[in-house]
């Protein structure tokens, strides 16, 4: 939104500097983007006085003039077929910037004669294209500078020219009146009594207007127009087409000026038909589609079935509150016009000028939102303006439909400024604010303006009053502790142990990958999800259609992607939501760790390896490790469908709580998410975990022991089916106060121990810990330890000591 100062000062009556509105307007909401101000350019030169001019030695268009200046007399060397003796001129001295030219002068010869500046002319100061002679001023005295002369004497050329960003949701600051007004109620100036006119009409109006029913609703709600005949179009005034210049536009006509003035200045978009090229009566209504038009832009336009457009008895006319059509545009042989002022649906503007592709002044407006009790009021002032720059005769205005009531009022309630902002406001202060911006109240409640349809509740009260009083002057306070003392813990349980996770896996040497929670349905489907309870909705496309199932498939398209790239060994980890159905309780935290190719770099030494099952339960039992998971767990075979059924499995604390599930991803799942094996990765659940009893930061005492431990090693024959964890966890269960550890540290299997122990035989080899805690143990206690192992192991695994 751009506009001058001179326009602003129409509706602010104000001495405030363009600095000091710019600074103003910033802090109100309406934040600047540019200034363009002449005078700043123009600061530097001041006035001088040729007092003698005489023709160069040694060029015939040259004149070496002599003109006194505020620093005494200067010799100057000018080509301007106007410089002589007598005028007033504008200097610019060696060392000034000119900004028309862009070089900063210095003195110089110019065929032998020095010259010590120059006299400028308007292009130079870009003050327009004139470049034919220099500046000469009817006034003025010797080193006045010419800024404030121009200021005083011709400020029209001067005049700055303010842009401001604006919000979508303060349509009325798209005019000068708008921003006039939120100035004048922060104190920067007075705001002017709005103009009113009432011209009379004196004749019917030949054309009249009709809405149709399905166009009533969500289309038009009111259309108003009169016919003006006898108009003389032509240029417009000359005040006028400066501001329209100013602000970028291009002067057309007085009729279509005034439509374009009305826009900027009051929000106010209208348009002009010429009403001899209008065939019968119009009439608003939706397209069936397939319509066109050919636009005042010259460009051919094509409807889709639902927009709302203005016909005569013939065709399409105009695009409703967007663009008007080339054949009824005015033009400087228009006699007869008709003056058309509508309030149209902010939506379906919308729709239409997007599928039209049309950015025009009057759909960024008609689609924000219009005052629609200015209706009325526009079609009155406008009519008085074409009349007064064109002549003519009022007809009637004909109106079709009804201005919509917005009426509403909210309760101001004084004391949530200070609860909701944080501000001291005094109550008083409060309702002026909102008197000066155009509320009515009425005890405590206040009437909101029909031109701020943003403001919809008592907290939009409360933010105007605000934002008038300045937000700068907001002071930080430290909130109150709701309770003496060190305070809680900011993160919960559950947030702390997805931290460690993290970090865990940062430590392991993976790399955090952050995906969609939004997967295809094939993926989600090879994973156990892809229902209907999972589906969106509305997907952003058809390959985030369902919520992911788990983790995975999203690291294993994060994996398919660097692949595609070079990137073959991979060790990727996600921590975040998985889901079970649509609902929010359905949804569970998953940690997952991904590993895809080697475990480690090319060397000399034989390092790398293919990754295998045992890298992603070991990772698995760290992490888990970390969060606070018991030391003593199960593994347990029966994994998803999407894992290697022979080389994965599941760390548990029972048959039913599982914690992790680790191993070979499935060669089909990996063939269809188009990654290139080997992969392992593991998946567990933080929120499975047991959380400890005692929730204080103390730890347990350390239970450390002066005695000696003692090993023994036991060798046992088994079924070649019977899996070491069996085993180990009987012989760890014969004495739990005594045993502290047991490992494997062989096994013998294959033809040549099913040769010495049987067929489908094999051995499994253990080391058993004891640590005694309050005396040395005897030999006969250790046998004693020893028998109870063997007769577990026996009991659990069949199994009996190898000889």
């Amino acid at each position: 939104m751009k506009f001058t100062l001179s326009w602003l000062k129409d509706h602010l009556d104000t001495t405030a500097s363009v600095d000091e509105i710019a600074e103003t307007l910033t802090d109100l909401g309406l934040e600047v983007e540019g200034i363009e101000n002449p005078l700043a350019t123009l600061k530097g030169f001041t006035l001088g006085k040729v007092k003698h001019a005489e023709q160069h030695p040694d060029a015939d268009r040259l004149r070496v003039c002599i003109v006194e200046t505020d620093e005494g007399d200067k010799q100057i060397v000018c080509g301007a077929p106007n410089a002589r003796e007598g005028i007033t001129v504008v200097i610019a001295k060696p060392g000034d910037y000119v900004p028309g030219i862009d070089l900063t002068l210095s003195v110089g010869k110019i065929r032998g004669v020095e010259s010590h500046g120059m006299m400028a002319s308007e292009r130079e100061l870009e003050l327009s294209d004139e470049h034919t002679g220099i500046i000469e001023l009817p006034s003025g005295e010797v080193g006045e500078s010419f800024a404030d002369w121009m200021a005083k004497n011709r400020p029209e050329k001067v005049d700055p020219v303010i842009e401001i960003a604006i919000t979508p949701n303060r349509p009325d600051a798209l005019g000068v009146r708008g921003i006039a007004r939120d100035l004048a109620a922060r104190g920067l100036g007075t705001l002017k009594p709005m103009k009113t006119a009432k011209v009379e009409g004196k004749f019917p109006c030949p054309i009249t207007v009709t809405i149709d029913d399905d166009t009533r609703e969500h289309g038009c709600e009111v259309f108003m127009g009169r016919l003006i005949r006898g108009v003389k179009n032509g240029p417009s005034p000359a005040w006028l087409q400066q501001r329209l210049r100013a602000i970028g536009l291009r002067p057309i006509s007085a009729l279509v000026d005034v439509t374009n003035f009305f826009t900027y200045d009051m929000n106010r978009p209208l348009h002009v038909f010429d009403a001899d090229k209008v065939r019968g009566n119009l009439r608003v209504h939706r397209t069936t589609g397939g319509e066109t038009l050919i636009g005042l832009d010259e460009k051919e336009y094509s409807f889709p079935a639902g927009s709302v457009v203005i016909s005569d008895a013939e065709e399409i006319e105009s695009i409703a509150g967007i663009m008007g059509g080339l054949r009824t545009g005015c033009t400087e042989e228009t006699e007869n016009v008709f003056l058309e002022a509508a309030v149209w649906d902010t939506i379906q503007i919308a729709k239409t000028g997007r599928a039209t592709k049309i950015n025009s002044d009057a759909r960024y407006r008609n689609e924000r939102g219009i005052d629609p009790a200015f209706n009325a009021p526009a079609i009155e002032l406008a009519t008085q303006m074409i009349i007064e720059f064109c002549g003519g005769e009022p007809s009637d205005v004909v109106t079709a439909g009804e201005v919509p009531d917005v009426s509403r009022a909210y309760k101001l309630d004084t004391d949530r400024v200070q609860s909701l902002v944080g501000m001291d406001i005094p109550a008083e202060e409060q309702r002026r604010t909102l008197e000066a911006l155009g509320f009515r109240l009425e005890g405590d409640m206040a009437h909101v303006p029909s031109w701020r349809p943003d403001v919809m509740g008592e907290a939009d009260l409360v933010e105007e009053v605000a934002r008038i009083a300045s937000l700068t002057k907001l002071v930080g306070k430290p909130m109150s502790r709701a309770h003496v003392g060190v305070p809680k813990a900011v993160l919960t349980p559950i947030q702390k142990r997805e931290n460690i996770a993290r970090r865990t896996m940062a430590a392991l040497g993976y790399n955090e990958a952050v995906t969609y929670s939004f997967i295809d349905k094939d993926s989600a489907e090879l994973f156990g999800g892809g229902a209907d309870a999972t589906m969106l909705e509305n997907p952003i496309s058809s390959e985030m259609s369902h919520m992911r199932p788990d983790l995975l498939p999203g690291l294993l398209q994060a994996a398919a992607r660097n692949q595609a790239r070079g990137f073959m060994d991979l060790a990727l980890f996600e921590v975040g939501p998985a889901f079970d159905g649509g609902e929010p309780e359905e949804s569970h935290l998953q940690v997952a760790g991904l590993l895809v190719g080697g475990s480690a770099p090319r060397d000399p030494w034989g390092s790398r390896r293919p990754v295998d099952v045992y890298d992603a339960k070991a990772d698995a039992e760290a992490v888990l490790s970390a969060i606070g998971a018991p030391a003593k767990q199960m593994i347990l075979r029966g994994t998803s469908a999407w894992w290697h059924p022979g080389r994965s499995g599941q760390i548990s604390l029972g048959p039913k709580n599982i914690l992790a599930t680790f191993g070979e991803v499935h060669p089909k799942v990996l063939d269809r998410m188009g990654v290139k094996g080997p992969a392992v990765a593991f998946t567990l659940w933080p929120e499975r975990v047991p959380f400890p009893k005692s929730s204080g930061a103390t730890r347990p005492a350390l239970a450390a022991s002066d005695l000696q431990p003692v090993e023994r090693d036991f060798a046992f024959v088994v079924d070649a089916g019977v899996e070491a964890l069996t085993l180990v966890n009987a012989a760890q269960g014969a004495d739990k106060t005594l045993i502290a550890n047991v490992s494997v540290f062989d096994e013998f299997h294959g033809p040549k121990a099913e040769a010495q122990m049987g067929a489908g035989k094999k051995s499994l080899a253990i080391t058993v810990r004891l640590q005694p805690r309050d005396k040395t143990l005897t030999d006969a206690e250790i046998e004693a330890v020893g028998q109870k192992i063997i007769e577990k192991v026996a009991k659990a695994t069949g199994g009996a000591l190898r000889g």
